[in-house]
């Protein structure tokens, strides 16, 4: 690999956005395929595969066989809210591979005694997600019950492109905050984006059944098509 390719590569990386590392197993020529161009011709849904997956695959082209190297940021979960549910959900997906950040502007719950292993920021949403930065390899998970903490992050949330955003709360807590984001200019089609109550449906009761059930919902709109879903 050249050096230009690997600093492009590299410069990549460190500002989460996602490549491709195409090489012709023939030829040895190389280039960086970016999730954020636009891609077409015969292998372009062998690129939207590897950005979705991110696994490596071989391919064959007019000019030779191709192997395909897919670089991702790694996936986060923003849990706004410090709260019982959040402590069982923040192991999990660290474990299942998501990186988890806490955030949660009250001091008292906001510790890293009672998440040792998580990033705590003890900051409001608006204050913290800009910092933070919320794109397409981000999920986020409100968890407060609080509007003051949780409409921040959901707007943030739905201002972006982040590929999961749920919300704890009953159907009728949720239409009021739906109402609220409305308000502030979401169309009903961007808040039915919004999975509320959150996580999957089974039967969870304890705040650790919930965290699998959210952690199972979010792992699914990470991995699965919206065909699949």
């Amino acid at each position: 690999m050249d050096l230009a390719l690997l600093e492009a590569l590299n410069a990549a990386r460190a500002n989460r956005k996602a490549v491709l590392l195409e090489t012709g197993l023939e030829s040895g020529a190389q280039r960086l395929i970016r999730e954020a161009e636009p891609q077409d011709g015969p292998l372009a849904a062998v690129y939207a595969e590897c950005f979705r997956s991110g696994k490596a695959v071989r391919a064959e082209t007019e000019n030779g066989p191709v192997f395909i190297a897919a670089y991702l940021p790694p996936p986060r979960l923003i849990i706004t809210g410090a709260v019982h549910i959040s402590q069982a959900l923040a192991p999990m997906a660290a474990f299942a591979g998501l990186d988890p950040i806490i955030v949660d502007p009250r001091t008292g719950f906001a510790t890293e005694e009672r998440f040792p292993k998580s990033r705590v920021i003890a900051e409001w949403p608006e204050d913290a997600l800009p910092d933070i930065g919320v794109d397409r390899y981000t999920g986020l998970a409100a968890l407060t019950h609080d509007p003051k903490i949780d409409d921040p992050a959901l707007q943030a949330a739905l201002s972006s492109d982040c590929f999961y955003i749920g919300a704890l709360g009953s159907r009728k807590t949720h239409g009021k905050r739906v109402d609220r984001l409305k308000a502030q200019g979401f169309s009903e089609d961007k808040l039915a984006g919004i999975h509320a109550p959150i996580g999957l449906a089974i039967g969870a009761a304890s705040p650790s059944e919930i965290a699998v059930a959210i952690l199972a919902e979010v792992v699914a709109a990470l991995r699965q098509t919206g065909a699949q879903r």
